[in-house]
């Protein structure tokens, strides 16, 4: 896959333009979490780039969903954030509009949960790591800015989200920073898998 090939591919602004231009049997990597977890900073930082996907300077601010086309091999799509306080009912209802609408896709998506270190699992986290593990979708947790932790604090925090009783045993659980790279090869083997997946899964049905 050549990530030097990778721009901006689909911006929906509203609910009602999903799909959209995506092609739906390409893998979607969907970065999901709380509003300033990180999500643009990962995407950058995965792509080598620094300032491919807009990182906004007001948590909660925009809410649209932001599809990255990477080699025309796979979408790294930047869900909006949630559970920012000052939000409008009318943007949270806007929100929850676009999730429904995009986990409703007929699609092939991997979806990455982006968790804080340092927060932790917030009530909203919770809300969403029940959602995909009741609707049985393929997820990994990736804990952001890793850096800002000493060893001790940082090993307490990981402990204490691998012993949260919602997290499925076999979850894939990756420090990240997207600062000084951590998990950045770790979320890409994740990726990877997945693609494969998804290509033996397809090549299986073309055949029955």
């Amino acid at each position: 896959m050549n990530l030097n090939k990778a721009d901006i591919f689909f911006t929906a602004g509203k609910a009602s333009q999903l799909p959209g231009k995506l092609d739906l049997s390409m893998p979607q990597i969907a970065m999901c979490g709380r509003s300033n977890v990180g999500k643009s900073s990962m995407i950058n930082k995965l792509l080598n780039r620094k300032s491919l996907a807009r990182v906004s300077g007001e948590p909660g601010k925009t809410i649209t969903v932001n599809a990255y086309n990477v080699d025309d091999t796979i979408y790294l799509v930047d869900l909006p954030g949630y559970g920012y306080a000052k939000r409008s009912f009318d943007d949270r209802e806007k929100w929850k509009q676009f999730i429904e609408k995009y986990f409703s896709l007929d699609a092939n998506i991997l979806f990455l949960l982006l968790i804080d270190l340092k927060v932790g699992l917030t009530k909203d986290d919770d809300v969403m790591l029940q959602y995909l593990v009741d609707s049985e979708l393929p997820f990994a947790i990736v804990t952001t800015k890793s850096d800002k932790l000493n060893k001790t604090n940082r090993e307490k925090c990981i402990e204490n989200i691998l012993s949260h009783k919602g997290i499925p045993a076999d979850t894939a659980i990756i420090p990240f920073s997207s600062k000084t790279g951590e998990g950045v090869k770790d979320v890409w083997e994740i990726i990877e898998e997945f693609c494969e997946f998804v290509k033996n899964a397809q090549q299986e049905q073309e055949e029955n």
